[in-house]
């Protein structure tokens, strides 16, 4: 059934505030539901037309309208249609370029602040237990190498390295492919001690040479592992429309967080430890300053070690069905989306 925009506000807001209040609704309490600034006599024409159309009917003489079933059937289409759109869009979203992820979160977490009114944070994916996957060293000079070191997610790191003895070009490449031959794919933890000596034997004269290799590449993992998330948030001021967290220290407190991010990584770090959906519940979350808040959070994986958490901020009082529903489709849709392999 085709409504006209006019019609269709009037018919939402009747359907909404009947389910609010169980009263029949009037053109007066309309006139201030909506804001489409008409007198209660416009009002009361259109709602007149809708009953004529049978979308909504009065109990009894002078009492408001309620919905009637077909009513209650064209707003429940509606919502199911908008909601597919959401969909839709969050999966156009998701199968985004890789090249593009920064974009593609940020718009995550628009998306999901206009959809659950709370504020809402993401943070960039993280490679956990880094795999190493190329060295490259080259002679800088006389008794001095450059080893660039690149890790999982394109992640370069270099690092100069002072050697006691003279080494020749042909030397230097026989240790790029022992290192990358023997090294590529590894995670720290992968390269133990065995592995160690088996190249340093192999290296023979210039052992000390992978020793010092080896000491970078260990590092430059452990940085890449141990370095703060990039995170995106969205819906700050949504904060402001719930009077308990509306005075002005909370509120100027809270913003902070949101804006400057420093402490949100203490909720991303412990939200990572954790499996599935959490619930923290004021002075549960790590963060001081969201001690009168409800925080929602959830681990996405893009692949093998790549992970990063999403989190819905809000008051105690927050829509946690719907919260956990959404956040639960979006984990699931980034599953289907990117497989483990």
């Amino acid at each position: 059934m085709e409504l006209d925009n006019r019609k269709r506000t009037i018919l939402n807001a009747i359907i909404k505030n009947y389910l609010e209040t169980g009263e029949p609704v009037g053109s007066r309490t309309i006139s201030k539901y909506t804001d489409l600034n008409l007198s209660s006599a416009t009002i009361r024409n259109e709602m007149a037309d809708l009953e004529e159309m049978g979308l909504i009917m009065q109990p009894h003489t002078s009492a408001g309208r309620i919905p009637s079933d077909k009513g209650y059937r064209l707003y429940v289409d509606n919502m199911m249609q908008e909601k597919e759109r959401e969909v839709l869009q969050m999966n156009d979203f998701l199968i985004q370029k890789v090249d593009r992820v920064e974009l593609l979160l940020k718009q995550m977490a628009k998306l999901l602040a206009v959809n659950t009114n709370y504020a809402t944070m993401i943070s960039a994916p993280q490679y956990h237990h880094t795999k190493l996957k190329f060295i490259q060293l080259s002679k800088v000079e006389k008794n001095r190498l450059l080893a660039v070191i690149v890790v999982e997610g394109n992640i370069i790191k270099n690092a100069m390295l002072n050697i006691e003895e003279d080494i020749s070009d042909e030397e230097i490449l026989s240790l790029n492919i022992l290192l990358n031959s023997s090294l590529n794919g590894l995670t720290i933890d992968e390269i133990n001690l065995r592995l160690i000596q088996e190249l340093k034997e192999k290296a023979g004269y210039h052992s000390g040479v992978v020793g010092s290799v080896l000491e970078e590449v260990a590092n430059a993992i452990k940085r890449v592992d141990q370095e703060k998330p990039q995170i995106y948030t969205s819906g700050t001021t949504n904060i402001l429309k719930y009077p308990e967290l509306g005075t002005s220290e909370q509120a100027s407190e809270l913003l902070t967080t949101l804006v400057e991010h420093d402490h949100l990584a203490e909720l991303v770090e412990q939200a990572g430890k954790e499996h599935g959906i959490q619930v923290y519940i004021g002075s549960e979350t790590p963060v001081q300053s969201m001690k009168d808040c409800s925080v929602v959070t959830a681990n996405y994986a893009l692949g093998d070690g790549i992970q990063g958490t999403i989190g819905i901020i809000g008051p105690k009082r927050m829509d946690y069905e719907h919260v956990v529903s959404v956040l639960r489709t979006l984990i699931e849709q980034l599953d289907s989306i990117y497989k483990k392999e």
